[in-house]
């Protein structure tokens, strides 16, 4: 349509849609390289042993830098520090595009594990638009348009390999799809996302504050922009001791048990996809090819539920606690069901599943998250829960390892184990969550 006035839905709608576009294009170009990496590496002359080290340092990098980079875009901004990331992250895949030696692919590896939050970023910005019974809708189809871009990225990935310096060139276009995404976040109307976000905060103001908290949080909205430009040239030292102090905030919060079923949930689905491929090979007899496949027809189910999640969410009268906990549930029903399958047609069952309560298992933590700690610090929030997912990536391959020395259902059956963990926890915390639940059925 036209060109809405600042504020305007259109205008809000306008802005989302290029998000989706952003999450897209970010999942298409990372998906082309990162399935060709292993065996740039070992062509470079790499052992194994080192190849493994490359590939830790880059998780603890993330692991690390995805809080203080989430911290910092509450602190400069999202415009800046998205465009910083994006710019880093091209830099990064420009580098690997001329890594002829294995030094040169290690140093390429160092501003993408540093700034590559390109996506929680654009999360943060798009629960900033919306109000928070549209959250998970939004969430969902962000999770979905990215999907669609990690489906098809490995394809053109894999079919430029085939010719010669393939990965360089490969490189190269994922370097230019950052810097495409750089200019579309530069065009972006963000005059109006300081409008549109400022009437976000006074609607939730007028609906959950006294008259002069309401009055404090006009101030506030009315000068968050200033306060932006000004907090981005500030010195560096005075930056760093802002992000310390937030986390320091989000550290001493009552948020710990919605980060720990986030990690508890995040290790039960790297268990059950760690050893997939091996297990339905010595179970079934299943070729890799066919496991392929079957992950394909995953990846392609789950953006089809985040599709989906707008109508579930009403459906639940959007309480996003009661979603999660089913979703949970249902995720740890068919893990069992996968670790005791009879046959393969069992296991494509619960793979089917699977891809549903495990798309709206993750977007529903999110909301959660953003739901108890408020939107106020929502990249911090952001950051520490990618930083909770970073440490069950780590931990989840060694759990593995020991769960497969007994049997290939070791891993699903300890991913089970984990489920009802935080099933309980959940549980236990039920009066907190729908106290909260309550709060956004009563500001609709």
């Amino acid at each position: 349509g036209g060109r809405g006035a600042a504020g305007s839905p259109a205008a809000s709608a306008r802005f989302v849609r290029c998000l989706y576009a952003v999450g897209f294009l970010d999942l298409f170009g990372v998906s082309m390289v990162v399935p060709l990496m292993n065996l740039h590496i070992k062509s470079l002359g790499a052992s194994h042993t080192v190849a493994g080290i490359i590939g830790s340092l880059y998780g603890v990098m993330q692991l690390f830098s995805s809080t203080f980079v989430g911290c910092w875009s509450d602190i400069v901004g999202r415009q800046y520090s998205l465009l910083a990331c994006i710019l880093l992250s091209a830099l990064g895949y420009f580098l690997l595009g001329n890594s002829t030696t294995v030094f040169l692919f290690a140093i390429s590896r160092v501003p993408v594990g540093i700034f590559k939050h390109t996506l929680s970023i654009s999360k943060a910005l798009l629960s900033d638009l919306v109000s928070e019974k549209d959250r998970p809708l939004v969430m969902g189809r962000f999770n979905a348009a990215s999907g669609v871009g990690f489906i098809l990225g490995p394809v053109v990935g894999g079919y430029l390999a085939e010719f010669e310096g393939g990965f360089y060139q490969t490189s190269f276009i994922c370097a230019s799809i950052f810097l495409l995404n750089c200019g579309l976040v530069w065009m972006l109307p963000w005059s109006e996302e300081n409008t549109i976000n400022r009437d976000h905060y006074q609607d939730k103001g007028t609906n959950s504050f006294s008259a002069k908290s309401n009055h404090d949080l006009h101030l506030k909205s009315a000068t968050s922009s200033a306060v932006t430009n000004r907090s981005f040239f500030q010195s560096p030292w005075v930056q760093v001791a802002a992000v310390l102090k937030k986390i320091k905030g989000i550290a001493c919060s009552n948020l710990w048990d919605v980060f720990l079923v986030r990690f508890l949930m995040s290790v039960a689905i790297l268990l059950y996809h760690s050893n997939f491929t091996l297990a339905l090979e010595e179970r079934f007899g299943v070729k890799p090819l066919f496991a392929g496949y079957l992950m394909s027809y995953s990846s392609a189910l789950g953006v089809l539920a985040g599709c989906l999640l707008g109508p579930i969410t009403r459906l639940y009268g959007h309480n996003t606690y009661r979603l999660l906990l089913h979703s949970s549930t249902f995720t740890c029903l068919l893990i069992l069901l996968y670790a005791s399958a009879l046959s393969i047609w069992m296991v494509i069952l619960s793979s089917t599943f699977l891809a549903f309560s495990t798309t709206i298992g993750r977007t529903c933590i999110i909301d959660l998250e953003l739901t108890v700690g408020g939107n106020e610090a929502s990249g911090t929030l952001l950051g520490v829960g990618q930083s909770v997912t970073s440490v069950g990536r780590i931990i989840a391959p060694l759990l593995s390892g020991i769960a497969q020395e007994f049997s290939p259902c070791g891993p699903p059956s300890l991913a089970v184990g984990l489920a009802l963990v935080a099933i309980v926890i959940m549980n236990a915390n039920k009066q907190k969550y729908r106290s909260h639940g309550s709060v956004k059925l009563k500001k609709q």
